[in-house]
């Protein structure tokens, strides 16, 4: 089993978005059995909310479904759970980097999956109120990301 967590700030938008859509497309493509998919903040804000009504809003109008979401935050354990740690911006992935037992070969940067853009950093949606763009970017790189998955691991 392959695994995949994705790290925000909070765990109500960013990462919560991109566990829903990659859950479904990792459904999509007949993997569930192969692949599992999660999500957590490196802060302890939001623990136990569901994710944020502007990712949920989105996820309804795409059908994405985001069921039994709840935010939870990282934990040292999780470098040991997962094969991908994928953070969405500069801070959450110096954050991740400096608990103990970091394994660097295993973390992402959430752009680095699209190569190219203009954006090196996935803008938070709870400060810049675009839940769509954001959507945008983690269609594109999950897609991507599952890609590579297939490519190195299944």
């Amino acid at each position: 089993m392959v695994s995949v967590l994705f790290v925000c700030l909070g765990n109500i938008c960013r990462s919560p978005m991109a566990e829903a859509i990659m859950r479904h497309k990792v459904k999509e493509a007949g993997l569930e059995r192969s692949i599992q998919v999660d999500s957590a903040g490196t802060g302890d804000w939001h623990i136990g909310h569901t994710p944020h009504q502007g990712t949920r809003d989105l996820l309804d109008q795409h059908q994405i479904s985001y069921e039994g979401m709840i935010a939870r935050q990282f934990a040292s354990a999780d470098f040991e759970q997962f094969d991908y740690i994928v953070c969405m911006d500069n801070s959450n992935w110096s954050n991740v980097k400096s608990l103990p037992g970091a394994k660097e070969e295993s973390l992402i940067r959430f752009m680095d999956l699209l190569p190219g853009h203009e954006l090196k950093e996935v803008p938070d949606p709870y400060y810049t109120g675009n839940f769509e763009q954001v959507y945008e970017l983690m269609d594109a790189g999950c897609q991507m990301l599952l890609d590579k998955i297939k490519t190195e691991k299944l």
